[in-house]
This record gives C-alpha cells, sequence and structure tokens, in this order.
C-alpha cells in the first residue's frame, strides 16, 4: 500500500457539499484532497433549487454570476386539487434581499462548483473511494482505493464525510441516524412538457380520496430549457424496488434516493400526467429517470474528534422546498471557515465543537419542517405568508444562544450576534459613479470583516485604530491582504510537500479580517476621503434601516455571513478583544 504525504483536510465525496467544503477551504488557502468514488458527474437533476441564501454565499465567493446566467427562475408554486387551483404561492421576498429563488440542475451546479475549485489548483480525484479510517489525538490516517485499484494510506489533519446518505464516514463514527422511511416510492423524471402552464412555476398536482386523503399527487418543478421540468410522482408497483415488502438491501439499512432496478420510460411519466396534470400536456425527450425512495434522518452528532458529517451524510429528509443540498452546502461553509482557523494555529479545536452547535439545530428543523410539508403541503404551514418565503428562502437560519454569539446589544429585533448579516444596497465611495450593495464590499473577502458605523469621522479612526490594535484588523495593509503571511502545516511538512494538490504560491490574500467603515447618511460625502480604511457612505440609509445600529456601532461580520458580534463603536477594542478570545487560542493546534 503507497503512502501518501499529509494534507490538511480530506474530503470524501465530490457533489456540492463535497466542492463546497472544498471551495471554502482553498479559499482559505487550507491543503484539501477531494476523492469520490464515482468515475464521472451523474447527469441526474436530483437537486435543482437553489436558495437566496446560498446565492448570497455564492456572490462572497465570486461564483454567483455564473450560476444565475445557467439558472431559471422560480416565480412561485400552484397547488391543484382534483385539478382545480386551490392556491397559489409567489416566491416574493423583501425588496432589500439581492436573490430570489432559481432552479439548476444539481449536475449543472456540480460542474460550476468544480470549475471554481479546479480554479483554485483543487481536482476531484475520481474512481477513488475512501474504505476506512482512524483517527488518533494527532491526525486521521486514511485508506483509499484508487481507480487503478491500487490502494494509498495518507495521513491528513481532517476528514469531512460529504459522501451521501449512505456515508462511509458516518458509518466509520458509528453515528446515530435516527429516523425512518416513507412506504411510499416515487418516479422521477427529466422531461420537457408541451402545455400553457405559467414559466418559472412549479405544480403540485393531488387527486383526493372520498375521505380527503391524498391518494395521487404529481409535482413539477421547472429547470432551464423550454419547457422543462424534473417531474415525480407515485411509482406504479411494477416498478417498485422493494423485494418481499422491504427496501433494497443496503449495508447501512438506509433506504433514501434513487434506486436501481427497471427505470420509469416515458409512457409511464406520461400515463401520470393524463391523470393529473391541470391542462393537457404531451412529454417528451426523457433525459434521465429513476424511481426514488425517501426517509427522513438526522445523525445524533456532527463531529467526532477530527472527523465531521456534513449534507446528506449528516440529515436526509423530504426534498419538498429544496432544502437539502442548501442546508449542506450551509453546513460545508460553517465548518470551512472554523476548520482554517484551526488549521492555521489561529485558533484552538474547541471552536470546531461550534459547528455541531450551531448546524445540528438547523438539521433538526429542516428534517422536521420537510416532514411536515411533505405530508400535509406547504400551503398548510401556519406561519404567515412573510416569515414562510423568508424561512424557505433559509434567510432565517441563525445561532443566536450559540457558543459564538455574544451578547446582544442595541434594539431585541435588530441583527444580533449569530443573526444573518442583511444585505442592503446605496452604498456610495468617492470614485465609484454607481451605488454599491454590502455583498460587493465583502466579495472575495474570506475572513472576518469588522463594520465600523458612525457619522464622525474621527470616531470611525479611532474605532479603526482600536480594531487595529487587537490584531483583527491590520488598517496598514490595502483590501484584500490583510492576514498571516503564511499557511500553518502539520509539523515536520513545509507548505511545498503538497503533492501536486494545489498549494498556491505566495502568502494567502484577504485571509485575515478587516475594518471597513461606513459613514451615516447625514455625514459629509466626502468624508469617506479622510479615513485610513476602505470607507463607504450610507447614501440612501439602508444600512440604518437594516442593521439598526444604536449612535456609532460596530459589528463583526463573520466568514459565512453571519453576525458574530455588535457593539458600540466606543468599545471596539474590548468588544474585538472578546470576540477574538471567543475563537482563538494562544498556541497552534497540536498535530
Amino acid at each position: 500500500m503507497a503512502h501518501i504525504a499529509t494534507t490538511d483536510v480530506l474530503i470524501a465525496g465530490a457533489g456540492p457539499v463535497g466542492l463546497s467544503a472544498a471551495a471554502e477551504l482553498r479559499r482559505h488557502h487550507v491543503r484539501v484532497r477531494l476523492v469520490d468514488r464515482l468515475p464521472a458527474r451523474m447527469p441526474y437533476a436530483k437537486a435543482v433549487g437553489i436558495q437566496p441564501r446560498t446565492l448570497e454565499i455564492w456572490d462572497r465567493m465570486g461564483l454567483a454570476r455564473p450560476v444565475l446566467e445557467a439558472a431559471t427562475v422560480m416565480r412561485g408554486r400552484l397547488l391543484y386539487v382534483d385539478g382545480r387551483e386551490q392556491a397559489r404561492i409567489d416566491l416574493t421576498l423583501p425588496p432589500e434581499v439581492p436573490y430570489g429563488f432559481a432552479g439548476l440542475p444539481q449536475y449543472e451546479t456540480e460542474r460550476l462548483l468544480e470549475e471554481y475549485v479546479v480554479g483554485l489548483g483543487t481536482f476531484i480525484e475520481r474512481g477513488t473511494e475512501l474504505l476506512s479510517f482512524t483517527q488518533d489525538e494527532g491526525g486521521v490516517t486514511a485508506r483509499l482505493r484508487t481507480a487503478t485499484g491500487v490502494g494509498e494510506e495518507l495521513r491528513v489533519g481532517y476528514l469531512i464525510g460529504c459522501d451521501g446518505a449512505h456515508s462511509t464516514v458516518r458509518r466509520g463514527l458509528g453515528l446515530g441516524f435516527e429516523g425512518t422511511a416513507f412506504a411510499e416510492e416515487y418516479m422521477l423524471g427529466d422531461v420537457e412538457a408541451d402545455w400553457d402552464m405559467p414559466h418559472g412555476y412549479g405544480i403540485r398536482s393531488v387527486h383526493r380520496a372520498a375521505d380527503g386523503a391524498t391518494d395521487d399527487v404529481l409535482v413539477c418543478i421547472p429547470l432551464p430549457g423550454r419547457g422543462r421540468y424534473r417531474m415525480s410522482m407515485p411509482a406504479p408497483p411494477e416498478l417498485s424496488t422493494r423485494t418481499g415488502g422491504q427496501g433494497p438491501a443496503r449495508g447501512d439499512g438506509v433506504a433514501h434516493g434513487m434506486e436501481g432496478g427497471r427505470a420509469p420510460e416515458l409512457s409511464d411519466l406520461q400515463a401520470v400526467v393524463d391523470r393529473l396534470a391541470p391542462r393537457p400536456a404531451v412529454l417528451s425527450r426523457l433525459r434521465w429517470s429513476s424511481v426514488f425512495r425517501i426517509s427522513h434522518r438526522i445523525v445524533d452528532r456532527y463531529a467526532d474528534g477530527r472527523v465531521f458529517v456534513a449534507g446528506d451524510a449528516a440529515h436526509i429528509h423530504p426534498p419538498t422546498g429544496a432544502q437539502g443540498m442548501n442546508t449542506g452546502i450551509q453546513d460545508a461553509c460553517n465548518l470551512a471557515w472554523k476548520l482554517a482557523l484551526v488549521v492555521r494555529g489561529e485558533a484552538g479545536p474547541a471552536l470546531l465543537d461550534s459547528y455541531d452547535a450551531e448546524r445540528r439545530p438547523v438539521g433538526e428543523e429542516v428534517v422536521g419542517r420537510t416532514v411536515r410539508h411533505a405530508r400535509q403541503g406547504i400551503e398548510a404551514d401556519p406561519d404567515d405568508p412573510r416569515t414562510l418565503m423568508r424561512r424557505e428562502a433559509q434567510l432565517l437560519v441563525g445561532y443566536r444562544g450559540g457558543p459564538l454569539a455574544g451578547s446582544p446589544y442595541g434594539p431585541a429585533d435588530a441583527p444580533q450576534p449569530g443573526d444573518r448579516a442583511p444585505d442592503c444596497a446605496g452604498l456610495t465611495a468617492p470614485a465609484a459613479a454607481y451605488p454599491w450593495r454590502l455583498l460587493d464590499v465583502l466579495r472575495g473577502r474570506t475572513g472576518h470583516v469588522v463594520l465600523l458605523y458612525a457619522a464622525d469621522p474621527a470616531a470611525l479612526a479611532e474605532a479603526a485604530e482600536a480594531a487595529a490594535a487587537t490584531g483583527i484588523a491590520d488598517i496598514s495593509q490595502p483590501p484584500g491582504t490583510a492576514g498571516p503571511a503564511r499557511i500553518a502545516g502539520p509539523a515536520g511538512v513545509p507548505p511545498a510537500a503538497d503533492g501536486g494538490r494545489g498549494l498556491p504560491d505566495g502568502p494567502p490574500a484577504g485571509t485575515g479580517p478587516q475594518a471597513v467603515a461606513v459613514l451615516a447618511r447625514e455625514a459629509a460625502p466626502d468624508a469617506v476621503d479622510t479615513l485610513a480604511v476602505p470607507g463607504y457612505r450610507d447614501a440612501a440609509g439602508e444600512f440604518a434601516r437594516l442593521y439598526r445600529p444604536d449612535g456609532a456601532t460596530g459589528f463583526v461580520v463573520r466568514p459565512d455571513g453571519h453576525v458574530g458580534a455588535r457593539f458600540p463603536l466606543a468599545g471596539t477594542a474590548a468588544a474585538l478583544s472578546h470576540y477574538l478570545a471567543s475563537v482563538s487560542a494562544p498556541q497552534p493546534a497540536p498535530w
């Protein structure tokens, strides 16, 4: 068995979640190996919904534009019962939310993420399977089998299991995965429909039995392309994958996802459409089809020592509302910035405990909600429409009361530590002839960003100096270069020993936190020119409206776009020192 040099993180599974973890870690200049047992990307439109919150995350990465160019808009959902329209849900969000709902086949999402990761110097090792692993205080020893059948044993700092519902990593950790499976089996198909249904609307059409129970259902989700949909519907008995009333044999006992057996044909899908479509439709151009089973399960913990699970390896549930892939991507982003700090020796291993503490409650809520929506329909949700849409868009995911959320400050209903940091429009800069959004200011930055708000330039300058004194921001460096000028690696392994797997030349750019000033609207426009840090003017008053600063106020925005701290500007030094203490360690993590 070959022995391969140590790398920082091994990621098992190169679906959207594994690719997102690799992208964020590489942006933070962490060395990564990304392996996937499949020889090529699968051409299946499994997860197709892109939530606004995911687009915000991709915007900071610089990935939102290519995604939007490839995606289709999701305008709303139509519910039909026995052929009659019963409800119309328009997917509308407050005007300050920068993105709407989008539809994109999973294989396109994976293509775009893979191109992004390759651009950062890391390639997917296709046909390479994680066989087993062991961990100890100093790291993880993983055993792989490559596409050529050669065995490899490598030593890594950390392992992330993004290897799906039948995760090898989850089984290797012995994690509990409690839950159950739906009795029903469904057909999935990627087809084109010739009908006159409104563009951009998902369709759910059900038939009710005499007792009022739903006994037949057709769900159509729009995809890019004229008349193209991913359709799902109950599978007829002749396509059942069960044997003797049981699900197909699995090593882990989990029945979830696409199953083997005979794939549905176009005529199978057409028969259901003829039965349930609210308007006449002719299907054509079947690209792929499968039988699909649904479970709802969640692990008892997201991490064990140096090994983590994310995405379907941690939680599976009905695809209602396109929550699964998006939740997994946010798992990956939450973990990646913390892991990067620990790998670089800028935070202690205890920071990694916050991954489970923050993300597992989110997974529990998503599993419970999608099961309710699958059984009762989203239209039965008791929340008011505004709250419902914001939750579906994953804009309400937050970590108030979590281990990294400090004391609240200012109005209770204002963004507080743990909340999503809202975007806002109307920021102006002296040399820009057009207004910016806050996302424009944050785009490309990998570290924490300290936002300093006041009307007085002198107060902002004093706060910027206090921020620099804590080490959280170096105002002597230009934007994009603040932060440590090294990449921490295992003891005795120089950074150059990367095995050709994408270690960038030179110091990381923009990995450290940086202070950005926001002048209040009432400040003089030319006051921005006097600041020693990047500065913008809240010309439209949008920052003040959405962040509701209590006078001169500071905010820490975490790398994953959540508020880390909120504090009075006069107490900048103490507040930042306290926040740093919550995530940092005086000594590098041991290897």
